[in-house]
């Protein structure tokens, strides 16, 4: 077994996060986790994980909700494209009758992609699949010295298979251990090999590292620069007139599809008091800035097409993305 391979698992045994998914097979659970924590930290995924497994404890339960009851449940993790997803596989594993146990069938999934298969297929089921997300990338240019751009077609490849020759040697007689390393490679960037100031003096595997050696633990990995980040302008109006207040629902093709949203205009009615201005909130690949306000006229309105009235005090009911989250909050100021 290579060293680094056994150094590794050595150190996990000793300093492995104790995580609540990690203490099941139940491929539901562990889907779940995966899901959640794309983008997101454990420490903010957990307490999500948590409500929907209490609320769905099941991936049949799951699937008998309605897209806007797991849109609100969602409500603040973001990417909510994870949700939507989410909701489309538990329904496609229903409908197959069960879990599917191989790589391709996990694949197959809505919103499962080769990271979230191989880290399913070998939690819960020990297929021989190595995982290659952001915490991998990091601990093997740095270990190794890799320049290759991690986001290239090129790196993917060189990762993967390095990755996976690192595992087989973990694997018993049996063939089983792939979640175990799965899991020590994860934690170990996650916790020691850290994007920003590594706990290099604690590293088991610092007298082999590459990048110590040569100074280049702040320059590793690599990444190719992507696309520009582009600005967007939104104005929205919060309606009040007798207790209620105007929303409608995100169209497809755009950001926050299917979440709800007050009135979004290209500029205040006459009477509009102003609450926020330019509030800034980062998406991928685009920064928002958002006006708000509120205007409480003394006829109702006629609301545009796809608007309708509903009580204010519903306005909890139903989800809405992060930005209108913190706008609305305003209201409550």
């Amino acid at each position: 077994m290579p060293l680094f391979t056994t150094t590794l698992l050595q150190w996990f045994r000793e300093n492995g996060r104790e995580l609540p998914w990690r203490q099941t097979r139940d491929p539901y659970a562990i889907w779940l986790s995966e899901i959640i924590l794309q983008q997101t930290r454990i420490e903010q995924g957990l307490p999500y994980w948590q409500r929907f497994m209490h609320r769905w404890p099941t991936v049949a339960d799951l699937a008998a909700a309605t897209e806007d009851e797991v849109l609100r449940e969602w409500q603040g993790l973001g990417y909510y494209s994870r949700a939507r997803n989410l909701h489309t596989a538990a329904r496609q594993i229903t409908a197959g009758g069960g879990f599917p146990t191989t790589l391709e069938g996990i694949r197959a999934l809505k919103g499962v992609g080769d990271y979230t298969a191989a880290a399913i297929g070998s939690f819960a089921f020990d297929l021989p699949a190595a995982v290659v997300d952001g915490n991998v990338y990091r601990v093997l240019a740095r270990h190794y010295g890799i320049a290759t751009p991690i986001n290239t077609t090129e790196g993917k490849k060189v990762f993967a298979a390095m990755a996976q020759d690192l595992l087989l040697p973990a694997l018993n007689r049996e063939g089983k251990g792939a979640g175990i390393f799965n899991q020590a490679i994860m934690d170990f960037g996650a916790t020691l090999c850290t994007p920003q100031s590594p706990r290099c003096p604690q590293c088991p595997v610092m007298e082999t590292c590459a990048a110590l050696r040569e100074g280049k633990v702040t320059q590793l990995p690599v990444k190719q620069r992507t696309l520009k980040v582009k600005e967007r302008r939104l104005t929205y109006i919060y309606i009040r007139y007798k207790g209620m207040t105007a929303i409608h629902r995100r169209p497809p093709g755009d950001i926050w599809q299917g979440l709800y949203e007050p009135l979004l205009t290209v500029s205040a009615p006459y009477g509009a008091i102003l609450l926020r201005q330019n509030v800034k909130h980062v998406l991928t690949h685009r920064v928002l800035y958002a006006d708000f306000y509120l205007w409480e006229p003394n006829e109702r309105p006629e609301l545009p097409d796809g608007y309708f009235w509903i009580p204010e005090q519903d306005i909890d009911q139903y989800g809405v993305p992060r930005l209108i989250e913190i706008l609305l909050e305003q209201l409550h100021q």
